[in-house]
This record gives structure tokens, sequence and C-alpha cells, in this order.
């Protein structure tokens, strides 16, 4: 049975998951989910739901989170590169409002568990890129939720250096900052 290697990332319950590859000249083998392992890791989270993108480069999705039906998630990526971000919304936590950002690509084959209370996004910084993820609960559109990507009380940098045009769906133009939103968060 394969491990994992779990990293803190300065946050509480959010982890930086790397799984064990085993590659030859003929490839490679890893576990993406093994719930035995990610027990004994300490991770006893139930998946209900997976779901899968494909974007391009400069799409940029987020920032966001369920205000019922809240989901944790872990995503990773299966081709291309992204820069994934979640942002502390839980009002009673040490670290509201902070926000961590990790590289995930094919690549590198990290992922990342963004747990619930937690605003969640990405930015493509490939070409094409596939992202995956499993989540803890199944999504409900009538309790969609989101904070702008760009909100300056967070301060997210961005890596978009190398993107000429950030894609962004209209919905997400429109969302709200975090201090328009933060007394009505239910976590």
């Amino acid at each position: 049975m394969a491990g994992i290697t779990v990293t803190q990332t300065g946050i509480d319950d959010l982890v930086i998951i790397e799984p064990t590859v085993f590659g030859d000249e003929r490839g490679y083998f890893m576990e993406t989910y093994n719930r035995q392992v990610f027990e004994e890791a300490g991770l006893n989270m139930t998946f209900v739901q997976d779901n899968e993108s494909c974007s391009r480069k400069g799409v940029l999705r987020g920032l966001h989170f369920q205000t019922q039906n809240v989901q944790g998630k872990l995503v990773r990526v299966t081709e291309g590169a992204v820069w994934d971000v979640a942002v502390d919304l839980r009002k009673e936590s040490k670290t509201f409002g902070e926000w961590v950002g990790i590289t995930l690509s094919a690549e590198n084959k990290k992922m990342f568990y963004v747990p619930e209370g937690f605003a969640h996004g990405f930015v493509v910084l490939s070409d094409m890129a596939t992202f995956t993820y499993k989540c803890t609960n199944f999504y409900a559109p009538e309790f969609d939720g989101g904070i702008r990507y760009d909100d300056p009380d967070i301060g997210i940098q961005w890596p978009t250096q190398e993107i000429e045009t950030l894609l962004l769906s209209d919905k997400d133009r429109q969302l709200p900052f975090l201090k328009e939103v933060a007394d009505h968060l239910p976590f």
C-alpha cells in the first residue's frame, strides 16, 4: 500500500498532500485516494462527489464556497498547471481572512485539501489544465457564495505576470468583497 506525505500550511486543517509515486521507464503509478491511508494520516473526510474542469491559460475560477451544504475539497491537476488558493472564512479562526497558494501540476502531482469553511479558486498557468476534485458534500447551486479574487483586504498575490488576459466568468467578476459578506458567513 502506498503512503502519503501531509504538509501543514500554517492554517489549521488546510494541508498539502503528496502521494507516493512509483515510476520506471514505462511511466508511473500512484494512489490518488485511499481512505485507510488518509485516515492513518489523520485525514478523516468522506467524499461524495468528484468533479473535473478543463480550462485554458489565464482562466481564473473563484473564489467560491457554499453557504450551506458546505464542501471540503481534495484538489489536484492531471494535465497542465494551476496556482490554487484557499482563503480561511471561519469567523472564529485565528487565521480568518488569511490565504495559502500552491502550484498544482500534472508534473508535481501534489494535492491540496481545502476544508469546509474556506473559499477556493485557481488560475491556469499552462496552455490548458485539467483540474479534478473530490467533495465532502454535494454541489448545491442555491447556496453558491463567493468573494472577489482581487480583494485588497485579503491581498492574494496571484502569479499572473506571464498571463496576458485574465478570463473570469461574469459571476466571478461581480462577487462581493469579504468585508461585505463577513457578518453573514455561516462558518
